[in-house]
């Protein structure tokens, strides 16, 4: 029988690319609401959960300085893109029923909070949904990194890592049929392998926090309460 894993506080962090569903671009208005559904599934089991978006599925800052654009240019760009899926997805959650705050960590008070602290633990006690935007506010890092620390600062007892596939293989397993999924990793070993679950910057202020990560294929109902549950496959990359 699964055993539901002890995590009361988590942190998912939601790629941009995972809010397109079967678009190539944009939002996916069907992703967004099941998102929302699954964080509410968290919600009324009594766990508190924040949320960091991701841009990709509008603009990435990296691609945008490998056409020649300023890279900090670039980012910046990057930043507004997930602003404008953490307020996207705060309207489909709200519409769920789930109190939600979107704080951003660069300044945008007629649209979203600023990213203060413990104003973000409070609205968690309070059973609210906190979604991080704008990453860490600063170029050259990326929302993985801003996940990791906003995990981190938050006091969260685990990271999720919503992803495309049900964990970490030590190859691509939609071009290779026979990669092996690990059901457990450390740190060392994602950032000795390079696996490219996280940026490495992420991976190191994660094993420093003793923040465990959960990787999970974001696309199964009720993903996030599942994996929470025990239930279903996922990946822990843990100290040991």
């Amino acid at each position: 029988m699964a055993q539901p894993l002890p995590y009361k506080r988590v942190l998912v962090k939601v790629s941009g690319e995972g809010l397109m569903g079967p678009n190539e671009f944009g939002l996916h208005n069907q992703t967004v609401a099941k998102l929302a559904r699954d964080v509410k599934a968290v919600v009324d089991s009594g766990r508190q959960i924040c949320i960091v978006i991701g841009g990709g599925n509008i603009f990435r800052g990296v691609s945008g300085a490998a056409t020649g654009m300023d890279r900090t240019t670039a980012d910046y760009m990057g930043m507004m893109a997930t602003i404008i899926n953490a307020l996207a997805v705060q309207s489909a959650l709200e519409g769920a029923g789930v109190p939600t705050r979107v704080q951003s960590a660069i300044a945008m008070a007629q649209v979203c909070e600023s990213y203060i602290r413990r104003r973000a633990v409070r609205h968690m006690e309070k059973g609210r949904v906190v979604v991080f935007a704008a990453g860490t506010g600063n170029p050259f890092f990326t929302t993985d990194t801003a996940a990791a620390l906003r995990a981190a600062e938050m006091n969260c007892d685990a990271l999720m890592k919503a992803t495309q596939v049900d964990g970490v293989y030590d190859a691509d397993p939609k071009k290779n049929k026979a990669a092996k999924r690990y059901d457990r990793l450390t740190f060392d070993k994602v950032i000795a392998d390079d696996l490219k679950v996280m940026d490495t910057a992420a991976i190191a202020l994660a094993r420093e926090n003793n923040l465990p990560i959960i990787v999970f294929d974001m696309h199964t109902e009720n993903a996030i309460a599942r994996v929470l549950n025990g239930e279903g496959a996922f990946t822990v990359i843990a100290g040991t």
